[in-house]
């Protein structure tokens, strides 16, 4: 019944914005035609895309499917692929809650109180995850988020080398994923060499071949866009009319402090929310599908990170951050929103106080989010009861 009522959710919002979607799918599709042209064309595709072309600022992953609905007619191919990232949005909410499942295996966790707070996150999530896949197209967000969410399942399973591969592969979607890397740190120290080595090789794979074959290529990463009124670099004393050079590299290296704080403070399930924090913060635009991450990374730690009935961080991120487009017009004020949702949460998430549970058996060295004790155990004939979000035990 969850999964029904999740997935008519996604429906009615994909059917309600698709006519009006696809609105950067040009940039992906021009982008997929561009890598898979080598040595034809006139010289400014395959390795040397980014060299020509800075402007295309997804990852190399994100053009190679993309390019795989380049041989449909255009509208096709767009509404293929939105189709197809509509759904991925589902089978992110479905991997979230199998984590949290898995988790909390052992704590007493109530799995019937863990569907529906899945399913409220969810229905929260989903609107914001057809604003970026749908309206916007834009595939490497999408992937990224994808294989983030992946990574975390990973991590709750404790394996060192998948963990590292798909964070490996958000980074090769959008580099902007580079902010979730901490997630490595919240498997047990001997396995971090692993997931390292993993992600740094598969790093390697997909970028290293564009910036050896054309030295151009660093330009991508000086690409600037203008600074806009309603961002929260303005209310930082940020008055610079484009991206200014230290940006970016601000934005991968506050994400990463805050990821390694959360870490740290056993709060791993927050590092996706703070990394979409930090972007959101000191990012120069202020399009709405930026709001995705944020809305992953709430659905996450309502999920794992708390034990909470109702996942308020995922509504509240909703109804601030997408609402107040609607409903406030002043662009300064909608800064000063952004920059406020942003201090908030970051400080909820690392400094509210929560209570710490005990450990599983065998568990281990695994930096676990505190779990709160405001919901019961589960009532006796439901504790071993099966639950859609945990896998079967022969699966485990």
């Amino acid at each position: 019944m969850h999964l029904i009522l999740l997935s008519a959710w996604t429906v009615l919002w994909f059917v309600v914005v698709e006519p009006h979607g696809g609105f950067s799918w040009h940039y992906l599709r021009t982008g997929g035609e561009l890598i898979y042209q080598g040595t034809a064309g006139d010289g400014t595709g395959g390795l040397n895309l980014y060299a020509h072309h800075p402007e295309l600022q997804m990852g190399p992953l994100s053009f190679l499917t993309a390019g795989l609905f380049n041989p449909f007619p255009e509208a096709t191919g767009q509404f293929l692929a939105a189709a197809l990232m509509s759904l991925l949005g589902l089978v992110i909410v479905v991997l979230a809650g199998r984590s949290a499942a898995h988790h909390f295996l052992g704590t007493g966790t109530n799995h019937q109180r863990l569907r529906q707070r899945v399913l409220i996150a969810g229905l929260a999530f989903i609107p914001m995850w057809i604003e970026v896949a749908v309206r916007f197209g834009h595939l490497d967000d999408v992937l990224a988020l994808f294989f983030t969410t992946l990574a975390v399942r990973s991590v709750t399973r404790g394996n060192a080398a998948l963990t590292g591969a798909f964070l490996a592969l958000a980074m090769d979607s959008k580099p902007t994923a580079l902010a979730f890397l901490p997630l490595l740190l919240a498997l047990p120290r001997e396995k971090w060499l692993r997931a390292g080595l993993w992600c740094a090789g598969l790093v390697a794979v997909a970028w290293l071949p564009f910036f050896l074959g054309d030295a151009q290529s660093f330009a991508a990463a000086k690409f600037a866009i203008p600074n806009h009124p309603a961002s929260a670099l303005r209310w930082l004393g940020v008055g610079d009319p484009e991206t200014p050079g230290w940006d970016r590299p601000a934005q991968a290296a506050l994400g990463l402090a805050l990821g390694t704080i959360a870490v740290w403070r056993g709060r791993w399930a927050a590092v996706v929310l703070l990394g979409a924090n930090a972007r959101i913060v000191l990012d120069p635009s202020v399009y709405t599908y930026y709001t995705a991450s944020v809305l992953l990374g709430t659905l996450l730690w309502d999920v794992i990170g708390q034990r909470r009935l109702v996942p308020w961080w995922s509504w509240l991120a909703l109804l601030i951050l997408y609402g107040s487009v609607f409903v406030v017009p002043d662009d300064s004020a909608r800064g000063l929103i952004r920059l406020v949702f942003v201090v908030v949460s970051t400080a909820y998430v690392l400094l509210w106080p929560v209570r710490e549970r005990g450990r599983r058996g065998g568990r281990r060295g695994r930096r676990r989010p505190p779990a709160r004790t405001d919901e019961g155990p589960a009532p006796s004939h439901q504790a071993g009861a099966a639950t859609p979000w945990a896998e079967p035990p022969a699966a485990r």
